[in-house]
């Protein structure tokens, strides 16, 4: 039974829609797309660095180790963030997948077969077996990282998005210069996440040759966040959204990401990851405000754009969608921090001698 009749039968008011419930869904949206790229942002970053640390199999195997009991819990913060779009936002969800389709598709197919290697490599001691979906591993990891910063730069540099939420041009023209520069900073900060991530968790020679590789890969990350943030903010002031977001939070980006290649080169290990993870926030935070109050900005016409306005469910599905959010979220939240605790140790290869290291924050 629908739930406006019931509180009619009861008796009980019905109260008046507002845009309270759509902010508050929008905040929440973004919150769990923030918390998606800073945790399977790191798990992608292994991903991709897996040929290029692995120097032999058992490296490899620790690699994997150091992610294997959280990566696919990473990715409940996906399946929740769509699903709560659905929900909260249906005409946004619909007309992304429409305009979407073949990156999300293809996004969708990575990550499938991601997960199918990360559990049948081990089925099979053959080196060639190993090989075949070690290299799945690495372009599962590397295409959704790449296609997800092609997304969201486009979700606000405009797509060609007519009346009606109707599509007026094809895939190609989604890759813009700006949405490309946006991929590649998304796929950079995955990789330097993922080696922040990876001078944590492993020791021994393993633990310096991620320390390298963060140092290496810091300041190409650092030039293309420059980069993005710069173009965005020009973006913003050619359609007069100069002031939407707060100076200090592209700035803060910017300043936390320098921050990390000295962090790991004085190996403070804790700190570098925070650091990275921090960066990749305020640079997803930098796009989802000055994508608000839209959900999706038409480069035809801005009177074509998606707000949460003219997207949003109706006042009592938000409201059922809220008093379910606030009983179970708790207990998401709870588990998947006790999963990480439990798994905090470091990942060392056998017969390797310990590194010293400044582990950061407790």
């Amino acid at each position: 039974m629908p739930v406006g009749a019931l509180l009619a039968q009861t008796g009980a008011s019905i109260p008046a829609p507002t845009g309270n419930l759509q902010i508050f869904w929008f905040l929440l949206i973004g919150i769990l797309w923030i918390g998606y790229f800073f945790l399977e942002g790191f798990d992608f970053g292994v991903g991709i660095l897996l040929p290029f640390l692995g120097h032999d199999d058992l490296d490899r195997r620790v690699l994997i180790n150091t992610i294997g009991p959280v990566w696919d819990g990473n990715e409940v913060w996906l399946l929740v963030a769509g699903g709560a779009t659905f929900a909260a936002f249906p005409r946004w969800y619909a007309i992304l997948f429409s305009g979407f389709y073949l990156p999300l598709l293809l996004i969708l197919l990575a990550l499938i077969v991601r997960g199918v290697a990360f559990e049948f490599r081990g089925k099979n001691q053959l080196p060639l077996w190993r090989a075949t979906w070690d290299r799945v591993i690495f372009w599962g990891s590397l295409l959704p990282a790449l296609l997800w910063g092609v997304a969201f730069a486009d979700f606000v540099g405009g797509v060609p998005l007519g009346r009606g939420g109707h599509f007026v041009a094809g895939f190609w023209h989604l890759l813009t210069p700006y949405a490309l520069l946006g991929g590649v900073t998304f796929l950079a900060l995955v990789i330097l996440h993922g080696a922040t991530f990876l001078s944590l968790r492993t020791d021994g020679e393993m633990a310096e040759r991620t320390r390298r590789a963060a140092r290496r890969i810091a300041p190409v990350t650092l030039a293309a966040v420059v980069a993005f943030l710069s173009w965005t903010f020009v973006n913003a002031t050619h359609a007069h959204d100069k002031g939407i977001v707060p100076g200090f939070v592209p700035i803060l980006a910017i300043v936390v990401v320098g921050a990390a290649g000295w962090l790991v080169s004085e190996k403070l290990d804790g700190w570098a990851f925070i650091a990275t993870g921090v960066g990749f926030v305020l640079v997803v935070s930098t796009l989802l405000l000055n994508l608000y109050p839209r959900v999706l900005v038409s480069s035809v016409a801005p009177r074509f754009d998606l707000t949460i306005a003219n997207t949003a469910s109706a006042h009592y599905t938000l409201v059922v969608m809220t008093i379910v959010a606030a009983i179970f979220t708790p207990f998401v939240l709870i588990y998947q921090g006790w999963s990480y605790w439990v798994f905090r140790q470091r990942v060392r290869r056998p017969g390797s001698p310990p590194t010293t290291a400044s582990p950061g924050p407790a």
